[in-house]
């Protein structure tokens, strides 16, 4: 970096701790705390070099990152960093630069993410950590750093960062066609620019013969009834061209199956909440990032023509480089270097970012639902709630008995009735927060397994529910009548379904995914949910139906059973133990992905 003048600096980190914070959900997972026990030689060292614009006036900037162990060092990552070099090397020399562009050298030895976190944690919110204080007190070492002769030191920075692409190279050949895997989502649900990833596709594509792929459920390509499902939509678009030619509406089975399974794959990782690369430390600073992974036709380890994979993937970062220096440049330029912008865009047929969507589900790398048209299914799913809940509450407000002389009185038993159920509703809330804190202790016992973890997780929910009761009076275990009141069941459901519906409308907000998989569990609880001693008495076929279903669906929709049910049908059941789960919510709660307390608040409701 310093042989192509370009301006250097040495960022030293620490490993930082993987710890479940309950407080800090909704904001970066990496806290910045540091492990008690480091020495010197835990130290990790970023290095990113800098290319100031000669055009450009320093107020924005464009980010190449290349994860990099220097423990091991694999052929691919050898192979991203010659890439990373030969477009930096050439940046360096061009005159049509309008942005600054930093090339960032990730000590991955700790983990991609941490690495790019801390940098970006440094760059953008600069602070005295403990690792700051360890490194000059315990090492001895300043913060200047020696490399041929020049002296580096400070923390060097450029504008503010428009867009950020990571750069990876797969260790395992494709052994049919070079191919670019495209990971764009990040915590919570994040997405970058739709037309940063449009671009990446159409030069890719159209220009470097690359096969864009994006992440399937590869479980579903070869479901049998999703292959029915699109033979049949094939047909349906058949016979529809049949009686209009101009009726394009028709997809091809392959295609549909195809598109299904990248569309629940989207669904799955932004429900998730977890980031499927080092992209996402960027989305949390809201700068557009992605992973872009180019996997060549053969095995880096037996590659021959070396020089020409470099070229093949130096031209992609290259053009989608000039896309974004270009076509983001700020309006106070000189006319002239403006015309030259449109003349170059024209010029190589690059994308413009003029779509600007950030909430968009991936059927291809071509396609997308946009947030417009995946919104109305979710809105007629919980649309029914608040109807069915006034429902209830003006039966059970006809339902109240007489049992006071005064009109008044009564007026005012039948309006303020409904706080009883609502008390029920917030201590089994109560209770759920008590579930969703128990792992921050559970974490702390050392030598523990995930699924004893698991065990005694679920042993103290439920102590936890009893001491709720001894204390303030669980609802749960009052006496119930021998003869149920309809009244006080319909209120207490109404308030359910309201504390439902609203806590799936703030979820579509914060992550549309995980409120939309959600409601697809939840929803037919809500509606069918009945007591089951109404059922029982009523002695009829249609009862006894609806109390199967009401079990049957509160069984799937529990959140340990639904997760098993789908790890089993993806993955199959073998080896599957409660362990997995108790891995899955770690996993959560490590990345403070939203899902996790949207879970726990699940269970309990379902309760």
């Amino acid at each position: 970096m310093s042989a192509l003048d370009a301006e250097v600096t040495y960022h030293k980190f620490y490993p930082q701790l993987n710890q479940f914070h309950p407080l800090h959900f909704f904001t970066s997972p990496d806290s910045g705390l540091v492990s008690k026990n480091i020495s010197c030689s835990s130290l990790g060292i970023n290095v990113a070099g800098i290319i100031r614009a000669p055009r450009g006036d320093g107020k924005e900037a464009i980010v190449l990152v290349t994860p990099y162990s220097p423990k091991k060092v694999g052929p691919g990552e050898a192979l991203s960093l010659g890439i990373a070099y030969s477009v930096f090397s050439l940046l360096s020399r061009v005159t049509w630069l309008a942005k600054d562009v930093i090339w960032l050298v990730a000590d991955s030895q700790y983990g991609e993410y941490s690495a790019v976190a801390a940098w970006l944690r440094e760059y953008q919110a600069p602070a005295f950590h403990e690792a700051d204080i360890v490194n000059s007190e315990t090492c001895n070492d300043s913060n200047a750093i020696y490399s041929d002769g020049k002296l580096y030191s400070g923390f060097r920075r450029a504008g503010t960062m428009a867009a950020a692409l990571v750069i990876k190279v797969a260790e395992q050949g494709n052994h049919h066609e070079d191919s670019l895997n495209i990971y764009p989502e990040a915590s919570n649900g994040q997405m970058p620019n739709l037309d940063l990833i449009n671009i990446v596709n159409y030069l890719g594509v159209h220009k470097q013969g690359l096969r864009i792929k994006i992440t399937k459920m590869f479980s579903l390509l070869g479901s049998r009834w999703l292959n029915t499902l699109g033979g049949i939509f094939e047909s349906l678009g058949q016979i529809a061209r049949s009686l209009n030619p101009e009726w394009k509406f028709g997809i091809s089975a392959t295609e549909y199956v195809e598109g299904a399974a990248t569309l629940a794959s989207s669904l799955y990782y932004q429900g998730l909440g977890v980031p499927t690369g080092p992209h996402g430390a960027f989305r949390d600073y809201q700068v557009d990032a992605i992973t872009l992974e180019i996997s060549p036709k053969v095995s880096p380890t037996k590659m021959i023509r070396r020089n020409e994979f470099i070229l093949l993937g130096g031209r992609l970062i290259e053009g989608v480089i000039r896309s974004v220096n270009n076509l983001l440049e700020k309006f106070h330029q000189s006319f002239f270097l403006l015309i030259e912008g449109v003349i170059r865009s024209v010029n190589n047929l690059l994308e413009k970012f003029h779509q600007s969507f950030f909430l968009y589900l991936l059927t291809s790398s071509s396609k997308f639902v946009s947030v417009g048209d995946y919104m109305i299914p979710f809105a007629l799913l919980v649309a029914p709630l608040p109807i069915l809940a006034a429902s209830l509450h003006a039966d059970a407000s006809k339902s109240t008995p007489q049992s006071t002389s005064s009109s008044e009185v009564d007026v005012s038993h039948k309006s303020w009735k409904w706080l009883n159920s609502a008390r029920k509703v917030l201590v089994i809330h109560l209770w759920g927060a008590v579930v969703s804190l128990l792992p921050y202790f559970l974490y702390q016992i050392p030598n523990s397994t995930p699924t004893t973890n698991f065990t005694v997780w679920g042993i103290l929910s439920a102590f936890s529910l009893l001491i709720l009761y001894f204390i303030s009076g669980s609802p749960i275990f009052e006496a119930a009548p021998s003869q149920p009141d309809k009244g006080e069941w319909a209120s207490l459901k109404s308030v359910t379904i309201s504390t439902a519906f609203i806590g799936l409308s703030l979820m579509s907000v914060i992550n549309f995914a995980t409120a939309e998989i959600g409601a697809l569990l939840i929803v037919p609880v809500c509606l069918l949910a009945r007591p089951l001693k109404l059922d029982i008495q009523a002695r009829s076929l249609r009862a006894l139906l609806r109390a199967i279903c009401n079990l049957a669906l509160g069984f799937i929709a529990f959140p340990p059973v639904a997760y098993f049910l789908m790890k089993g049908a993806y993955e199959g059941f073998y080896g599957t133990n409660v362990g997995d789960y108790w891995n899955w919510v770690e996993s959560l709660w490590t990345w403070n992905s939203a899902t996790y307390l949207y879970v726990d608040t699940r269970i309990s409701g379902m309760s």
